[in-house]
């Protein structure tokens, strides 16, 4: 398998869940801009989205966005536990916070990597996301993990968007037990693998 990644984009997450499973892989990055890999290829002839992360399988075949990227890993290495077993409530569980993390708190970031997007406009954004924050903060409260006490693909990608807050100017230490939660997974070895790997400082 091959991932096509940015540094500090969101396909982090699927670098950790790599890593996380312990699957063999290579990566390739991708100027998002100029839509070329790293090796000069037209990267708008792998993924016609042009946005990352793409995994390219061993078939040739190429998956897109991250929480099926994740979900296909997770599922290649059902003893990782990084995703409860398809079919299960739990696993349902799981494709409901990934998918509020992609629709509610990475799509809330956008407006504030926006050079076009009034101030206005990213005092809106802000204050939206302090409220997706506040209720994050309620769902992890007492717990280690999104899930419960086991690291899940959910966790990569949270962590992920939440690391974009100290580059737009959200202090996140207004959510306490949002800052011990990314401490908690950024502690994490493979996490730290994946973060070196791209050079992508949180």
């Amino acid at each position: 398998m091959k991932l096509y990644y940015s540094p500090g984009a969101c396909s982090l997450s699927p670098h950790i869940a790599l890593l996380e499973a312990g699957l063999p892989f290579t990566a390739e990055r991708v100027d998002i801009r100029g839509k070329k890999t790293a090796s000069g290829g037209d990267y708008l002839a792998i993924n016609s989205k042009g946005s990352v992360p793409a995994l390219e399988l061993d078939d040739g075949s190429v998956l897109t966005e991250g929480a099926a990227i994740t979900q296909y890993i997770a599922d290649q290495k059902p003893e990782s536990g990084l995703a409860p077993r398809a079919g299960t409530i739990e696993r349902y569980r799981l494709i409901e916070i990934l998918n509020y993390i992609a629709s509610e708190v990475h799509k809330g970031f956008g407006p504030l990597f926006n050079p076009k997007a009034s101030s206005d406009w990213k005092a809106s954004a802000v204050a939206a996301l302090g409220t997706k924050f506040d209720w994050l903060s309620k769902q992890l409260d007492g717990k280690h993990y999104l899930l419960g006490e086991h690291f899940t693909i959910a966790d990569g990608y949270l962590f992920t968007v939440l690391n974009w807050s100290g580059r737009v100017g959200i202090d996140l230490s207004k959510w306490p037990v949002l800052t011990a939660y990314q401490a908690r997974v950024a502690a994490r070895p493979k996490v730290q693998a994946a973060m070196q790997a791209e050079a992508a400082v949180s």
